[in-house]
Order: structure tokens, then C-alpha cells, then sequence
């Protein structure tokens, strides 16, 4: 059967990221976002939450109960538990009143590898799909964003999720070069937590440390407005006891040098390959931002910064993948296979 053939099925987008899981139903839009956690009772291997629930037991369940994300980087990490989770998810987007076996298009970072590829497909399957395709993170992106791909003209595309960062330029529905980097913002929030326990002694939990870069966390200090400060509460590694410090927004600009850095590098490397006449257009329209890592204050000038060129954030970078699966799905015939198109991944 083909992609458009009538049934009593829907289509639907899954942005299947490394921190949540957001699902774009046809002519509906997106119905779900939740975290892509999962609560496991270690003792007889029962799921116990999925989701949201499951985030609030992150760091704070006994010893039998593991709460657990069973993808990394962007790339399953535990194919029973994705399974599992991803069935739960299509159940709850699509209730059984109107639901059978939908058609999906699933998001995949731009380096995976053919393995990665088929457990993504695979775990779709399983999860209950008809058929399942899958599309690149930064074509998905560029089309939730609203970019124009499909002429010759370019655009260039920075998607930061919570695993990793897909860096690419696209023209003719299509990308022509791109860098993937197993790095997101849980990477960010590691850094968080090394230099709050480096520099203050303190052990906190990756949930206070994304905390911290949302409420106080800067890309770019040297812009900054006011230095925010905020109460960092941990465990004291000299004395064991609990222990609260205060944590300023120049400290986080310190601290997440480091993968601030590696992003900055990827960018230089896919604009130094980058055909002369799709830079030309880059230039004149500077380059997107998306995903939730966009909206770190001061990200997009410190890049604009560093390139020499404007760097914007598209409205509601955080489900713009999800919305361009769906947009996908309508145009599926028009875009290029990553197996049928030659492109320059560094």
C-alpha cells in the first residue's frame, strides 16, 4: 500500500527526542509533549509511569523503582523500554475510538547510522504503526520553522535538541551539507552540575541544573541586562550536609564554555563547506535557530557574533520539528531521501 492510500487510519509526527516526545497529528496539530522518561520497577521489570509522571520520580525514588531515559544522544538506548514508551504515546495521541494502525513520520538526527535508522523504524512498528518513515531532524525543522526549501535558493538551519545538534544548510528539499553533534542540552545541564561541584563543592541533580539554565543560564554574557542570580541547594561533598550556595548568570556562561564551544566549531566547519552561491543566500537570510536549546538567552547573538551573520529563533522553536514531520507527511512525494541524495556530512 502506499503512503496516501485511504483507510481508517490517521498520519501523525513523532519528534522522538532525548528529553520529550512531542506528537503532531494530522489536521489536529500537536496533541502531545511529554518527557521521554520511564518509570521501571527494577524488581519484576514493570513500568510503573511514563512521561510527566515519570519526570517528577527523576533523582527521587527508592531502590527498586528506576526512573529512566531510554534515549541518548538521539539515538535509542533501550529498545524494549522505546517500545514500550512510544506505544503508550501513540495510544494516548490517537484514542481507540478513532484509532487504528496510523502511518508515521518519525524525526532521526542527520548522523545516525543505517543500525539506528532501523531501530527507530522498527520500534515504530512495534509501537503499533502501519508504516513508518523517517526524515532528518534539520529538514523537519527548516519545514516547521517555515522555510522555503524546495527552490535552489539556500537556508541554514541550527537545531538544538536535547541530545544532540544537527547543523545543516537545504535547498531542493534536500540537505546539501550538515554536522551532527551528539551534544544537546543535557549536556549543557552536565556541564552545570561538573562546575557547581568543581568551583562551590556542591552535588546537585541534573533537574536543579536545567533549572538553573533556564532561570539564570547565558550564552553570551557580554549582553547581558542584569547578572541574575539564584540559589543553588545541594549536598556539601566536604561536610555531607545540605548546603545552598548562590549561582549567578556569568557563572553559567563559565560553565557551559565548554560545549558552547564544540557548537560555535560545528557551525564554522558546515559554513567553510558550504557551496558559494548557498552562502550568498545565507548571508542575505541569515540562519534559524530551533529546537529548546534556541532559547538560551543569548545563544543567538553569540553566534550571530562569532559568523558574522544574523541568527534568528523561529516562533515555538521547541515543536517546530514535530510540526515539520507533519508537514512531511503531506509532502512526502517532494522530498529527497537521505539514501537517494548526496550531501556533505562532516
Amino acid at each position: 500500500m502506499g503512503f496516501f492510500d485511504f483507510n481508517f487510519g490517521t498520519d501523525i509526527g513523532i519528534d522522538l527526542g532525548t528529553a520529550s516526545v512531542l506528537i503532531y497529528v494530522k489536521n489536529k496539530g500537536i496533541v502531545l509533549n511529554e518527557p521521554s522518561v520511564v518509570a521501571i520497577d527494577q524488581k519484576d521489570g514493570c513500568i510503573i509511569a511514563i512521561g510527566e509522571a515519570a519526570r517528577r520520580m527523576l533523582g527521587r525514588t527508592p531502590g527498586n523503582i528506576e526512573a529512566v531515559r531510554p534515549l541518548r544522544e538521539g539515538v535509542i538506548a533501550d529498545y524494549d523500554v522505546t517500545e514500550k514508551m512510544l506505544r503508550y504515546f501513540i495510544g494516548k495521541a490517537c484514542p481507540k475510538n478513532w484509532f487504528s494502525k496510523p502511518r508515521v513520520m518519525v524525526c532521526i538526527p542527520s548522523g545516525v547510522t543505517g543500525v539506528e535508522e532501523r531501530a527507530v523504524r522498527a520500534a515504530a512498528l512495534q509501537a503499533g504503526a502501519r508504516a513508518a518513515h523517517l526524515i532528518e531532524e534539520p529538514l523537519a525543522a527548516a519545514l516547521g520553522a517555515g522555510l522555503d526549501i524546495s527552490d535552489p535558493s539556500g537556508n541554514m538551519i541550527i537545531d538544538i535538541g536535547g541530545g544532540t545538534t544537527d547543523i545543516a544548510v537545504l535547498a531542493m528539499n534536500g540537505i546539501v551539507c550538515s554536522k551532527s553533534l551528539r551534544l544537546g542540552g543535557d549536556r549543557f545541564d552536565e556541564a552545570i552540575v561538573r562546575y557547581v561541584r568543581r568551583v562551590h563543592n556542591l552535588l546537585i541533580g541534573d533537574r536543579f541544573a536545567e533549572d538553573l539554565k533556564i532561570h539564570v543560564g547565558t550564552a553570551y554574557p557580554q549582553g547581558l541586562r542584569e547578572n541574575k542570580i539564584m540559589e543553588v541547594r545541594g549536598r556539601d561533598l566536604l561536610t555531607g550536609l545540605p548546603k545552598s550556595v548562590p549561582f549567578s548568570s556569568l557563572e553559567s556562561a563559565e560553565a557551559m564554555q565548554e560545549p558552547l564551544e564544540a557548537i560555535i566549531s560545528a557551525l564554522k566547519e558546515v559554513l567553510e563547506i558550504t557551496p558559494p552561491e548557498l552562502a550568498a543566500d545565507i548571508m542575505d537570510k541569515g540562519i534559524v535557530m530551533t529546537g529548546g536549546g534556541a532559547l538560551m538567552d543569548g545563544l543567538d547573538k553569540l553566534l550571530s557574533r562569532v559568523v558574522g551573520l544574523p541568527v534568528y529563533v523561529a516562533d515555538d522553536p521547541v515543536s517546530c520539528v514535530a510540526r515539520g514531520t507533519g508537514k512531511a507527511l503531506s509532502q512526502i512525494h517532494l522530498l529527497r531521501s537521505p539514501q537517494n541524495f548526496t550531501k556533505r556530512a562532516l
